[in-house]
């Protein structure tokens, strides 16, 4: 089979990685790469993905072969322009395993429990019955955590995954030594349900229920962590789905469809209104407003005519171009914006998992124990069975199947309480960077603000009536399809009612229209119109409609009959609840700064509305980027929240990215969290939650040792008997489940979250 060619990111090469556990896996890979002459190489966890950069002409099967040696797979991703398909189990061949070893050990383990637990239903030969069942849990089931284990051991490191090996292996080979060479296997053999503590040699116990119990709850843990974790590379996959499918070209002046990859730089094609743009290129001929707002953030359309250039993917609203090809595939914008994705999601900060910080103290500390008892047993002159048996005994009983509970069912209640308020929390790494932010970034059209125009204001001169205003202009733009003339003309529906039909209605391009309503000659559109017909605002009009274009408003003028009338101001207003989301984010000690690609005019008196003090304006998309490394650079923790395509870099980029689930898909693909309703006092929420889920997490963990580690003594002396073992095992998974179950009771601040609470 064929390798195919690198994807190139720059002068990088780019790599999937599969097989990582944990942060320190990632780091291990990073550390080995960068051995290698002439190779720089950065390892994402999250992502599970490396970013190389290698001299020119380097051979990535090396990498490949590297990566391999310390125990790891990896590959290199699909051809630019071939998108892998949609990531699900069907797809993702390791999620899938787990997904097997999951429910093969559901089925085999729970009898094993059950006998275990309950005497009664130990009938004769029930031990042999349990290791049949107990075994390929504990070794195939389980063989994920050993491989870790192991790869983990050869690199003199301890993380959870050590733990889980080194009990369930415990376990199960001391059963064995119990069922062969001691009692245990005797026919009619039951382990009472009694709690009393006496030192024995151990050949009567076995502990196959918390080996297989062990490795059932770990993996249940592992799968649901993993396949919400699974939503890496998606923001690429939406990104690259945004643009035309196909484009009509024109060529030897015939007009042909053809694949969009099938267009060359030079070819002109023609673009009807309501299309997507195809490519980059300039207009040839005609004349429209684009829609351009998801990748620039402008909530205005843009007015192009010949000479004029347009970017691929964003949306002819108006007439009909023709447009010639200057970029084409990787050296499009839009692919430049997926870069931009891939490059913040790829270098944004590791964060190891909780539970294997801990572990990586833990382990140590209980391996030392372990040797003490032992020690300390063959020194005190008892049996080596003896000793052996308590040491053995210290390892079972220190490895807690509450921990692999502790974090996923603590975010699986967490975020289906957050479901019920329109909040999207995407995965454990989440929680700890929302501990830690001081700094909140917001987008300002389609977050702060509605990002949809809206009729503010309509002036009329003396003598005329703004119902007479509403109804004429709104008549004649009711006929345009252009977004400005659809909201003067919504707006005039609203107030007025039925709006009467416009007669020789005509596009002015770029200046406006004109027509006949209700027999009178309208107008409506720029001051260049109206001078066309020797018409023009008086002083109080143009003062008006010179005040609000300071502010960043829309102004079209109005005349019908041989006389200016008035003007209606149109603006992107802002969300009636983001002053009071601003004020709550303040008072949870985070600073807001309004980050935007409009002018400083509109940008201040959104900010001045909201109650932000700090304004970055005038920001183009790969600077938004930019300005938030500038921020993390200062020592600063951000949280970037935004809607549209030109913010998903920055919020992939941020230390938590919250996006509104009204905005584009690529934005929430590339978010840590979404806010479903549109809604920014939902990030009050978001953030409110996720800490008191991480809270509840870490009361979790603590609990999921406490109650091993107050065991751990017990053991050591020599008096641990599978009933104490199997009830510390029981006791601290139900704790943790009830524990998560308080968060189905958390309340939201806001007024708006009136949905029933399970």
């Amino acid at each position: 089979m064929s390798t195919p060619a690198p994807t190139s990111l720059g002068s990088g090469i780019e790599l999937d990685i599969g097989g990582m556990t944990c942060a320190s896996c990632a780091m291990r890979i990073e550390k080995k790469l960068n051995k290698l002459d002439g190779v720089s190489a950065t390892v994402n966890y999250a992502t599970e993905k490396a970013r190389v950069s290698v001299p020119a002409g380097y051979d990535p099967a090396l990498l490949i072969a590297e990566i391999e040696k310390t125990g790891y797979s990896a590959e290199l991703p699909a051809p630019p322009g071939k998108p892998a398909a949609a990531e699900g189990e069907e797809t993702d061949p390791e999620l899938a395993s787990l997904r097997t070893r999951l429910i093969a050990s559901i089925i085999l383990t729970v009898p094993v429990i059950a006998m275990a637990m309950v005497p009664a239903w130990q009938f004769t030969y029930w031990q042999w019955a349990s290791l049949a069942l107990a075994a390929p849990v504990i070794l195939w089931g389980a063989w994920p955590f050993h491989r870790a284990a192991w790869i983990n051991l050869k690199h003199g490191a301890a993380t959870m995954d050590t733990l889980i090996s080194m009990g369930t292996s415990a376990a199960f080979l001391w059963s064995l030594y119990a069922l062969f060479w001691g009692t245990a296997g005797t026919p009619g053999m039951t382990h009472a349900f009694e709690f009393s503590l006496a030192p024995s040699d151990g050949a009567a116990n076995i502990y196959l229920e918390v080996g297989a119990g062990v490795t059932m709850f770990i993996l249940a843990g592992r799968y649901f962590e993993k396949r919400s974790k699974k939503q890496a590379g998606a923001a690429l996959r939406a990104l690259l789905e945004l643009g035309a499918k196909e484009v009509a070209v024109l060529r030897g002046g015939t007009e042909t469809r053809i694949p969009v990859e099938d267009l060359r730089v030079g070819d002109e094609f023609i673009i009807r209104p309501g299309e997507k743009i195809a490519t980059d290129g300039v207009v040839v001929s005609g004349s429209s407003a684009v829609d351009a707002s998801m990748l620039t953030g402008e909530s205005v359309p843009v007015e192009v005519a010949e000479g004029d250039p347009v970017t691929g993917a964003t949306t002819n609203v108006g007439g009909r171009l023709v447009v010639r090809a200057t970029r084409i595939g990787s050296d499009t914008q839009l692919a430049q914006m997926a870069r931009l994705v891939e490059d913040a999601q790829t270098g944004k900060a590791q964060v190891q998992r909780l539970a294997d910080r801990i572990s990586g103290i833990f382990v140590p500390i209980v391996i030392v124990i372990a040797v003490a008892t032992l020690g300390g047993w063959l020194g005190a002159g008892f049996p080596a069975t003896a000793a052996f048996t308590a040491a053995v005994a210290v390892l079972v009983i220190a490895c807690p199947c509450a921990l692999g509970l502790a974090t996923p069912t603590a975010l699986l209640v967490g975020t289906g309480r957050g479901a019920q308020m329109g909040v999207l929390i995407k995965g454990p790494e989440v929680l700890e960077s929302t501990r830690r932010i001081d700094t909140v970034v917001l987008d300002k059209t389609g977050t702060v603000t509605t990002g949809k125009m809206t009729l503010v204001e309509a002036i009329t001169e003396p003598g005329t009536e703004r119902a007479d205003l509403l109804r004429l202009a709104g008549a004649l733009e009711d006929a345009s399809e252009h977004p400005i003339a659809q909201a003067i003309a919504r707006a005039a529906t609203a107030e007025v009612g039925e709006l009467p039909a416009a007669e020789d209605f005509v596009n002015v391009t770029g200046k406006g229209v004109r027509g006949i309503v209700d027999s009178h000659a309208v107008l409506v559109g720029r001051d260049s119109l109206l001078a066309e017909w020797s018409l023009a605002l008086s002083p109080a009009l143009a003062g008006a409609k010179a005040a609000a274009e300071g502010e960043g408003k829309t102004v079209v003028a109005v005349a019908w009959d041989g006389a200016a009338r008035g003007i209606l101001v149109v603006a992107d207003t802002v969300k009636p609840t983001s002053a009071t989301a601003i004020a709550e984010l303040r008072a949870l000690g985070l600073n807001p700064i309004l980050l935007t690609g409009d002018n400083e005019a509109v940008a201040r008196r959104i900010a001045a509305e909201v109650g932000i003090t700090e304004v970055i304006a005038e920001v183009l998309p790969s600077e938004k980027v930019d300005v938030i490394a500038r921020l993390q650079a200062e020592g600063k923790i951000v949280a970037m929240i935004g809607d549209g395509i030109n913010d998903a870099p920055a919020l992939a980029l941020a230390d938590l990215g919250l996006a509104m689930g009204t905005g584009a898909d690529v934005a929430i693909e590339a978010s840590d969290i979404t806010l479903v309703r549109g809604d920014l006092r939902g990030a009050v929420d978001a953030i409110r939650l996720a800490r008191k889920t991480l809270g509840t997490i870490k009361t979790n963990l603590f609990w999921a040792f406490a109650y091993n580690v107050a065991a751990i003594p017990v053991a050591a002396l020599g008096m641990l008997n599978p009933m104490l073992a199997g009830a510390a095992m029981a006791l601290s998974s139900v704790f943790v489940v009830g524990n998560s179950l308080r968060l189905r009771g958390f309340k939201s601040v806001t007024a708006a979250d009136r949905a029933p609470r399970a």
